[in-house]
């Protein structure tokens, strides 16, 4: 069976199983592979790692690791929305984009609000001057959407073919940890945070990898990346795809005006959706923008990306009376600047 970007039935069973839930042991290829044969996928670690690698390779997975979560490691990040007329749209974009705390910028299809952009501090306090300084070079005022409530974050990408529900999860192999009883980090823990941010090393050990960059002990690096995952300072370990690659194209970002004593019956019930890989509550703004919900999904076509949107609005018939003007989704037309989000910065600040 073949799949978007060409892929085979082994590659697909490693995207759909690994996106999460990849053993955090020094040989963790060994496990990997067995847990896929269990699932009737025969490949073994050599085999297994040499298609991540080939994967990586071919720009299919961004990378191979664990996604950070950068809120747990310190700073701030909002998302913030704004209005850029379409005479002064490139004017207003290149000068939003020329923010070093914007890390994200995407044009959206909203009639008023058509440009979203995250901001990613080290200090809170700064998201403040750094939206004073947009207004006045740009013009424009500035709509900050800081996240109240957070119910999913999990952008996984699933395909048709083996292991599609990708339930495969040997996260619980390795050494027992506990959590740390604090919220900042040690110099040796911000280190490995920003060696790991962008991925790990793809061979038979890298973790012992990591860890002999860093010059600190393999079970330290295994013991801490896998506390880390505990403390959800580390979202998951796994494979990271490219999903434009997949052929997930349709990036729709629903808002809703959920009645405030409805959000907490709601959230969890959307957030359990496969397919909506955030989920949110974030303030409205009166006259402006009246929606304080938001659920991000994403479609392999136009119709699939439909279909998922109104399976939203279903569940959220089960909870309230929705109006034709509770909700809306806006569509991402084209992506203005994608980059990091200065881990370092953020890490620095939040380190012992």
């Amino acid at each position: 069976m073949s799949t978007a970007a060409g892929l085979g039935r082994v590659d697909t069973a490693i995207i759909n199983a690994y996106q999460g839930g990849f053993p955090v042991v020094e040989r963790p290829f060994e496990p990997a592979a067995e847990a896929l044969r269990e699932r009737g996928i025969d490949v073994s670690a050599a085999e297994l790692l040499e298609r991540v690698q080939q994967l990586d390779e071919e720009g299919v997975l961004t990378r191979f690791g664990a996604l950070i979560n950068a809120q747990e490691i310190g700073g701030a990040a909002t998302l913030v929305a704004m209005h850029a007329p379409e005479e002064r749209f490139d004017e207003i974009a290149a000068q939003v984009n020329d923010h070093r705390e914007v890390a994200h910028n995407y044009e959206r299809a909203h009639p008023h609000l058509n440009m979203w952009f995250v901001v990613s501090v080290a200090d809170p306090d700064e998201v403040d001057c750094v939206l004073r300084d947009t207004e006045a070079e740009t013009g424009q005022e500035t709509y900050n959407l800081p996240k109240e409530q957070e119910f999913r974050v999990e952008a996984k990408f699933l395909l048709d073919g083996p292991i599609s529900d990708g339930d495969v999860d040997r996260s619980e192999l390795g050494p027992d940890v506990e959590p740390a009883e604090r919220e900042t980090l040690t110099p040796d823990e911000r280190d490995l945070v920003l060696e790991i941010q962008d991925g790990l090393p793809i061979s038979e050990t890298p973790y012992a990898d990591v860890a002999a960059e860093l010059g600190v002990d393999t079970e330290w690096a295994i013991r801490t990346i896998k506390r880390f995952n505990a403390e959800e300072k580390v979202r998951r370990v796994g494979v990271i795809p490219n999903h434009y690659e997949l052929g997930y194209t349709e990036n729709g970002m629903t808002v809703w005006n959920v009645p405030d004593e409805k959000v907490d019956e709601v959230g969890p019930e959307v957030a359990a959706l496969g397919f909506v890989t955030h989920c949110y509550q974030r303030p409205r703004h009166d006259g402006v923008w009246p929606y304080n919900f938001f659920a991000m999904t994403h479609g392999r076509s136009e119709a699939e990306s439909e279909q998922r949107v109104q399976r939203v609005k279903e569940t959220m018939e089960e909870h309230w009376d929705v109006g034709d003007d509770d909700w809306d989704t806006l569509f991402s037309t084209q992506i203005l600047k994608k980059t990091g989000i200065r881990m370092d910065e953020r890490a620095d600040a939040n380190t012992e």
